[in-house]
């Protein structure tokens, strides 16, 4: 009987053994698919653009997850001159998935005033719901709009005229449900635009001449209003936290001609 169980026994962890390695194994495989970043990806707008030439440089960070942005130029005076890039489902009012299992939305039509209002309130372009959000027959020209990228990325674009002297491009970026201990789910419970997105959207520029070459990084400058109702800038950003990571850097690059 001894001999008996000390076969078992050894046969036994032998069997436990090779289970182990097979699940360390297991998860480190799922450990690298998880981290593995995404591929940097290139984005064109504007190709028949007539004016000057310019590359945003994207880099995330550490809380990136997604988010919806938008890139736009304006001059010196904060007067809105064109948009450079806006993520596609923002362009046109349309989200084509939706999160049918939670149902928080589902694809389709959809009006995010939260999403980016700073850009929309700048835009300038009211629509027939009495917001600033484009929607159909409201959109953003498929010209200046794309997916949005899952990582990295660079914009390649160009103005649609030249622009004389300095000029500031901004970025706009907003992460869906991005909550902290100061934003938090129930801070404005009867504002159902306010649950769509949290941490508000956070706002980069740079200040820039178009005519002369050389790369210049956006810096944060503030926040929009937590659920859209208006186009003000807010520069209490001792209150967000993980949507002031969602880059790592953005920088502008202005080619030689």
């Amino acid at each position: 009987m001894k001999k008996i169980s000390i076969k078992y026994s050894g046969f036994l962890f032998v069997l436990l053994l090779a289970f182990f390695v097979a699940a360390i194994g297991d998860s480190h495989a799922q450990k690298r698919k998880k981290s593995k970043p995404a591929e940097h990806v290139t984005i064109q707008t504007n190709a028949g653009g007539e004016g000057q030439e310019v590359s945003v440089e994207f880099t995330a960070g550490p809380s990136h997850n997604h988010p919806l942005m938008a890139v736009w130029v304006e001059d010196m005076d904060g007067n809105y001159i064109q948009t450079l890039y806006v993520a596609e489902s923002i362009a046109k009012g349309v989200f084509a998935y939706g999160d049918k299992s939670t149902g928080r939305w589902m694809a389709g039509e959809i009006q995010r005033p939260a999403a980016l209002p700073y850009w929309a309130h700048k835009r300038n372009v009211l629509n027939d719901k009495g917001n600033y959000m484009p929607r159909p027959g409201f959109e953003v020209a498929d010209a200046y709009s794309g997916a949005t990228p899952k990582g990295n990325f660079t914009l390649q674009t160009r103005t649609d005229a030249p622009l004389e002297g300095k000029v500031r491009i901004l970025m706009e970026i907003n992460q869906t449900w991005d909550w902290n201990k100061h934003w938090t789910n129930n801070k404005f419970p009867d504002d159902k635009e306010y649950k769509t997105s949290s941490q508000p959207a956070v706002v980069y520029a740079a200040e820039l001449n178009l005519q002369q070459a050389g790369e210049y990084r956006m810096q944060v400058i503030g926040r929009s209003h937590h659920s859209g109702a208006d186009g003000k800038l807010y520069n209490d950003l001792e209150t967000m936290s993980t949507a002031l990571q969602i880059a790592s850097e953005v920088k502008v690059v202005v080619k030689d001609k």
